[in-house]
């Protein structure tokens, strides 16, 4: 059985390949998945916090399951709000094959799905990205998405916290990154051509009237029903696309609840993944045409960025 550290999954999943092996694997079926959510009360020390357990099974190919910790007061102590762990078994015998970092494959795996979504709906042109939110996921996000889209140059970078904000655009700097400090979301919006957001807000950043045509707003923060990072306005100018469906329309706010109010019906949901990586949309149809994309993860995401690791490291 492999023991795959955080730097080995670090090194053997860059975002070029990983990008490819998603897509690659969305033009499959998807596997049987399950998700078991535990929150912490919401108010008090321990709002926000959960612990999530995302099994995932291809009968005769393969099995694996995620056990996550989030813990959002993490990052007032300069540490990750999310640690995992990642089991992955074959499908055939049932024996492990490798126990993962399963935090380093959660970033990588979060970052190359929104990457996956900018490849296939944003403007191929796209030059600008505005990121919102500073945490540990943040700079794998921009990478990603300089990844799937090169002609992005230039980077803006919101946070509630200006320190931690300025951190990031350093750390960019340094790797020779056109990034910028802003103070004001709605200031910046005009400015750039995908919209980025990674928070834990229970209240909307994001507000629908603030989209320029063209625009792709990429929403990967909100990952239960109480969070939401996008207004009711951004869901009802936008085109709408998720990851996969039956890990977002319930699970998601950004979702959940403009559809629960009859804000917008599921059926506006155009496609997700399988059906834009398969062929069965074609994605952005219009250069004016606003995208969101919701970014839901799930335990599919986890399998098929464990497979890709494992076969990485055996040819490494």
């Amino acid at each position: 059985m492999h023991v795959i550290d955080a730097e080995t999954v670090h090194e053997q999943l860059a975002y070029p390949g990983l990008i490819e092996a998603l897509a690659r694997a969305h033009r499959d079926s998807p596997p049987w998945v399950e998700r078991t959510l535990m929150q912490g009360p919401d108010h008090g020390v321990h709002q926000g916090e959960a612990f999530l357990v995302l099994p995932a099974w291809f009968a005769g190919r393969a099995m694996g399951v995620k056990m996550a910790t989030v813990i959002p007061r993490n990052a007032d102590a300069g540490r990750p709000a999310i640690h995992a762990n990642y089991q992955l078994f074959d499908g055939d015998t049932g024996e492990p094959k490798a126990n993962i970092d399963g935090t380093a494959l959660t970033l990588r795996k979060t970052a190359a799905d929104s990457a996956l979504g900018s490849r296939l709906l944003s403007r191929t042109d796209s030059g600008t990205l505005l990121m919102v939110g500073a945490g540990a996921l943040a700079a794998h996000l921009i990478a990603a998405h300089q990844a799937a889209r090169p002609s992005l140059r230039r980077v803006l970078v919101w946070n509630r916290t200006a320190r931690n904000r300025d951190s990031l655009v350093e750390a960019l700097h340094a790797e020779e990154i056109d990034a910028e400090a802003v103070d004001s979301i709605a200031e910046a919006i005009p400015e750039v051509d995908i919209i980025c957001c990674a928070t834990a807000t229970m209240d909307p950043l994001i507000h629908g009237e603030l989209l320029h045509p063209g625009q792709h707003l990429d929403l990967v923060g909100s990952f239960n029903a109480s969070m939401r990072e996008s207004d009711d306005d951004c869901v009802q100018r936008a085109s709408l696309f998720v990851d996969f469906r039956p890990t977002t329309v319930e699970a998601a706010g950004d979702l959940f609840h403009p559809i629960t109010d009859g804000v917008i019906e599921e059926s506006d949901i155009r496609a997700d993944l399988f059906e834009l990586c398969s062929g069965r949309h074609p994605g952005r149809r219009e250069e004016a045409e606003i995208t969101l994309f919701k970014n839901g993860g799930g335990a599919h995401l986890d399998l098929f960025t464990a497979e890709h690791l494992v076969e990485q490291v055996a040819h490494g």
